[in-house]
């Protein structure tokens, strides 16, 4: 039951709607204090917070839930992977969407052991928490106008346009929209062969590039220039004519961006088909991140065109 006060002598309107129910586990009092309060300011009804034993063995956790929000710091070594793949597989069984927030030692092993949906987070914002949980409610309840919601919904909108031009830009050049070539050429993969003979690449020059980029901020507000998709791309691809594999922590650092932000940009790249996450087969409670073969090949085109043209790579 909810009651709103009229302006001007107007009387007060009681009326009944229907409330999303949201699910806390938290490690610390702290950090079930501060999901109870983003629940509240989405307009949601937060249960009783459960500690990690106590979510371990509570069979109807998720009945009637609607979002399950894991605090993940202070956990008890002992329950962390239990409580990631126990709640993890509960969520995705029943469709609920999971929002982890995590320390960042833990971003790898939640990454590993928590489904592929699950919303990650890493010392994140408000406004990062609250965006999160909008976004995660399945049917959006009609509400009075919230400028900070609406600023939020916007900054959401133009992320996922900036991540849909990245992954056009690099499907553009997997497709071969470079100068034509001679009709002799017949596949994608001959094309790029006939291209490489002239123009090489290595590691050490794109961690030139990645250093330059970084310089900036010894001049400039490093915030003027985030580029966490472009960055974590080069990364990558430097990693990957190293023949490294790179965690999901790494990445982050590489991103030069809040961990949340990284972790964001991580699963969009992810769906946008950008980025591979690949499991440890030694220890289940790491995973790795690869460019897909189609961002693969759009950065090795993307570097033969820019120095077929003579420019620099930045």
């Amino acid at each position: 039951m909810y009651e709103a006060i009229g302006a001007g002598g107007l009387e007060s309107i009681s009326y009944d709607i229907a409330v999303d129910v949201a699910q806390i586990v938290a490690g610390t009092p702290g950090g079930a204090a501060t999901a109870e309060r983003i629940v509240a300011a989405a307009g949601l009804r937060a249960r009783q917070p459960l500690d990690a034993a106590s979510a371990l063995h509570t069979e109807t956790l998720l009945d009637g839930v609607q979002l399950l929000l894991l605090e993940v710091e202070g956990v008890p070594p002992d329950l962390l992977e239990p409580l990631l793949i126990r709640l993890g597989a509960m969520a995705e069984a029943r469709g609920v969407p999971l929002i982890a927030t995590v320390a960042p030692d833990q971003i790898d092993v939640a990454l590993a052991l928590l489904p592929a949906a699950a919303v990650l987070h890493c010392a994140p914002s408000d406004a990062d928490r609250l965006g999160a949980v909008l976004a995660a409610r399945r049917e959006p309840v009609a509400r009075l106008h919230d400028g900070m919601r609406d600023q939020e919904t916007m900054r959401m909108r133009r992320f996922h346009e900036e991540v849909a031009r990245i992954a056009d830009s690099l499907s553009r050049l997997t497709r071969s929209e470079l100068p034509e070539r001679s009709a002799s050429v017949r596949n994608d993969a001959m094309a790029f062969r006939m291209g490489t003979d002239t123009v090489e690449t290595d590691a050490a020059e794109i961690r030139r590039v990645i250093r330059a980029r970084r310089m900036r901020a010894e001049f400039f507000d490093g915030d003027l220039f985030a580029d966490p998709a472009w960055d974590m791309l080069l990364d990558l691809f430097a990693a990957e004519l190293e023949h490294r594999q790179i965690s999901v922590s790494s990445l982050c650092i590489a991103a030069a961006v809040p961990p949340t932000t990284a972790l964001r940009w991580i699963g969009t790249l992810n769906e946008a088909g950008l980025f591979d996450r690949r499991a440890d087969p030694n220890d289940r409670r790491r995973a790795y991140i690869a460019l897909s073969d189609a961002a693969r090949r759009g950065m090795e085109r993307y570097i033969a065109a820019v120095k077929r043209a003579g420019l620099s790579l930045v």
